[in-house]
């Protein structure tokens, strides 16, 4: 008896959400029509994309030549062929090498406190 409760709930759940969807995708259609019948206001949507389109465009370049400035660019994996090979080995020079610079760097700050 409790299971079929729980199956009649979750079948007026999954009813709700459809009738919930179909509505608002209704709602939507209808908006959209209203708003696209009339040609000035079709131009109008239509113009406002674009600018906004290359406001979103220039705001994206503008970002990428400040905050990511590339000094060396090309393929890692052809260019430097040796550090690639030391990698794919494992090798773990460079995570040994920092790891020194950083205690260095603590002894110095205690040192100067």
């Amino acid at each position: 008896m409790g299971k079929d409760l729980l199956e009649l709930n979750e079948r007026d759940d999954t009813m709700k959400k459809r009738w919930i969807y179909s509505a608002v995708g209704a709602a939507s259609a209808g908006a959209a029509m209203y708003v696209l019948k009339d040609e000035k206001r079709r131009n109008d949507l239509k113009e406002r994309a674009k600018s906004l389109s290359t406001t979103v465009q220039n705001s994206i370049q503008k970002d990428n030549q400040e905050d990511l400035p590339v000094e060396k660019a090309g393929v890692p994996e052809f260019d430097h062929t040796e550090n690639t090979k030391m990698v794919d080995e494992g090798s773990q020079f460079g995570v040994q090498y920092y790891n020194e610079l950083q205690e260095e760097e603590k002894d110095l700050e205690k040192q100067n406190t």
